[in-house]
């Protein structure tokens, strides 16, 4: 194997493409995930069965399918019924939809773990039923389950190379046809693989810090 120095020179154009493309997807489907899972986690709570039913079906539908077949869904067979998206809002999406069903399990873990004694004082103080909510129980679910939801967010990084499968080039999308014109894979796939790393391993590390900071206080 020969290292070509002057091929990975050629690529860093499109790497960088990619690499945007990849922090988009990664950004915009965390915040349609976070977003999401606190929606399907509170109206799972929900008294009323016509609400929790369907939610539930939905959320165990969706986490035990293959987020490779929830984009060719919403890719291919969406569009049959109507709304036409580009390839990249069809992939956030798929993402957004896919791990909100995993941060809404993690949801539902902070608001049980909740001691049982808040709620008797929110009741006590008889604070509205969405007062309780915002200003009693969320913020402390939250706090729980920041340093899961941030395992998720590196998670969704490595599976957004998938998003490739329906025409978006993320980083590893423009490595493998960059690799496919010009028959030197190599260069361009080792980098790729290098920036998930040096994307991935800060972050681990950023949670696992967050993650004691939020045990001592």
């Amino acid at each position: 194997m020969n290292w070509d120095w002057s091929a990975l020179e050629d690529f860093m154009p499109r790497f960088w493409d990619g690499v945007l493309v990849t922090l988009q997807a990664l950004v915009l489907g965390s915040l349609i995930a976070f977003s999401l899972g606190l929606v399907w986690a509170l109206a799972q709570r929900s008294t009323a069965r016509f609400v929790r039913w369907p939610v539930t079906a939905l959320t165990e539908f969706v986490r035990n399918t293959p987020l490779l077949v929830q984009l060719f869904f919403l890719f291919y067979v969406l569009p049959e019924w109507g709304p036409t998206l580009s390839p990249l809002t069809t992939g956030v999406l798929a993402l957004g939809l896919h791990y909100s069903t995993y941060t809404a399990e993690v949801y539902r873990a902070g608001i049980e773990g909740v001691p049982k004694g808040q709620w008797e004082a929110a009741t006590a103080l008889s604070l509205p039923r969405t007062r309780t909510w915002t200003a009693v129980i969320l913020p402390q679910a939250v706090r729980r389950v920041i340093p899961a939801l941030g395992n998720y967010v590196i998670a969704m990084l490595k599976d957004s190379p998938m998003i490739a499968v329906i025409g978006v080039l993320d980083m590893l999308g423009e490595a493998r046809q960059f690799g496919a014109q010009t028959f030197q894979p190599t260069e361009s796939i080792t980098l790729v693989g290098i920036a998930f790393i040096v994307i991935a391993y800060p972050a681990s590390l950023l949670i696992r810090s967050l993650e004691r900071r939020l045990v001592r206080s």
